[in-house]
């Protein structure tokens, strides 16, 4: 029986590979990625025309040692207290980038919580649920993917809480 190579479809990112083989509807928005820009996500949001509130970063933190994805909105920031609480851990603080890039497979600014070259514990800021679809990095600067939160959430088996505050 053959295996499934994880391998990058041409034009695609390990996070647009999974969501094709999930069946999964989903929508790709390119925009020239500014390498000056401050903020990836806002960025982000202002090159799509999309609220901030609709766009979301995803983050690696570690918690008690352990590395966990927070998706939160680019309109604020990841409540470290609430992700701990979240997944039961006691302290959270953002992980080592290299780290992050190293167990994800995706460098900094785009990281994407699907495709991971390792499957990490993720935890959805509770706010997506208010949005019919929201957009994440698609696994590259410049690369973003529009979906609904309910199939995120599923296809990244994670949890709904309150993590961003903003």
């Amino acid at each position: 029986m053959a295996k499934k190579s994880r391998k990058q479809q041409p034009g695609g990112t390990p996070a647009t590979v999974a969501l094709t083989a999930a069946g999964t509807a989903f929508t790709v928005h390119a925009y020239e990625h500014d390498p000056s820009s401050p903020s990836y996500g806002e960025e982000a949001a202002e090159a799509l025309g999309v609220s901030a509130d609709r766009v979301f970063k995803t983050l690696v933190a570690d918690v008690d040692g352990e590395l966990v994805v927070a998706v939160v909105p680019v309109a604020g920031s990841l409540d470290l207290k609430a992700l701990a609480s979240a997944v039961g851990g006691k302290r959270a603080a953002m992980a080592d980038p290299a780290a992050a890039e190293r167990t994800t497979g995706y460098v900094r600014g785009g990281i994407s919580p699907l495709g991971q070259r390792k499957r990490l514990r993720t935890v959805l800021d509770a706010s997506a649920g208010s949005h019919t679809t929201i957009c994440v990095s698609a696994g590259r600067r410049g690369l973003e993917v529009e979906l609904a939160p309910a199939d995120l959430a599923a296809l990244t088996e994670a949890s709904l809480a309150p993590i961003g505050r903003g």
